[in-house]
């Protein structure tokens, strides 16, 4: 198994930094630009790339993302397609650690085998799927294992934490994602109040990097969280941009 995620890391903790993960949804405005636009985002210094899959009923996602999500749905990107650009960017990007980020639908129609067969041929380093539950994930993760590539568990505000802890069992190269605030994807203009508490007590426990996101659109915003958490996750505010027709970048 590469070890990418976890080298991104523990190469952020050694600059004395938060590892910044960057999502993006595939295909919007179409395939070729959003590939120019992780181009462009792995320049100004993210360590980890979600490449977000377009998904008809993305209920996680907030109105930004899901009209991204739309669009490239019209557009005819798959998850096929998904996987195929990112085999491109797997060749100009070596080091960067890739998420595969989607829904279980799209997964479950290609056959959980094949699609871990696929992104392992796509040098894709993990795999985080929003709607599959803990306890739900065994078949989809038993067959990503074999091919060396991760899962990527979602902490939910509510998570208790021992269920934190059975969340990453079994796992390496990957990381918690602790979503920030109750809700959908979006932009906020402040951050809960507990979630410093609240990311302390998780990392008190995790063998994992914890990674904050949901809500995250500044570099403040970011500083902030990374007093507590090892990395943060910005989605819709690059997504935001290419939406608007503006190159990708963190306020």
């Amino acid at each position: 198994m590469q070890r990418r995620i976890a080298d991104a890391f523990a190469k952020a903790k050694a600059e004395n930094r938060g590892a910044f993960v960057a999502y993006l949804t595939m295909g919007c405005p179409t395939l070729a630009a959003s590939e120019k636009a992780v181009d462009d985002i792995i320049a100004q210094g993210a360590d980890i790339i979600e490449l977000g899959v377009p998904f008809s009923d993305p209920f996680a996602d907030g109105g930004v993302i899901r009209s991204a999500a739309y669009e490239a749905l019209k557009q005819g990107v798959s998850l096929k397609a998904v996987l195929a650009a990112a085999k491109r960017l797997r060749a100009k990007h070596p080091e960067t650690g890739f998420v595969i980020f989607s829904y279980y639908n799209p997964i479950f129609s290609m056959g959980p085998n094949a699609f871990a067969g696929a992104a392992a041929d796509a040098g894709i380093d993990a795999v985080l799927c929003v709607d599959l539950p803990l306890e739900e994930r065994g078949e989809l993760v038993e067959a990503l294992n074999p091919h060396g590539v991760s899962y990527v568990p979602l902490i939910a505000p509510n998570t208790p934490i021992e269920r934190v802890k059975a969340s990453e069992e079994g796992l390496e190269n990957s990381f918690l994602y602790v979503i920030t605030v109750k809700g959908t994807t979006g932009e906020r203009k402040a951050l809960p109040e507990d979630l410093a508490t609240r990311l302390d007590a998780i990392r008190s426990v995790a063998r994992l990097p914890v990674a904050a996101g949901f809500g995250i659109s500044t570099r403040a915003q970011a500083d902030e969280v990374c007093r507590h958490a090892d990395g943060y996750v910005v989605g819709t505010a690059l997504v935001k941009c290419l939406v608007e027709g503006r190159p990708p970048c963190l306020g």
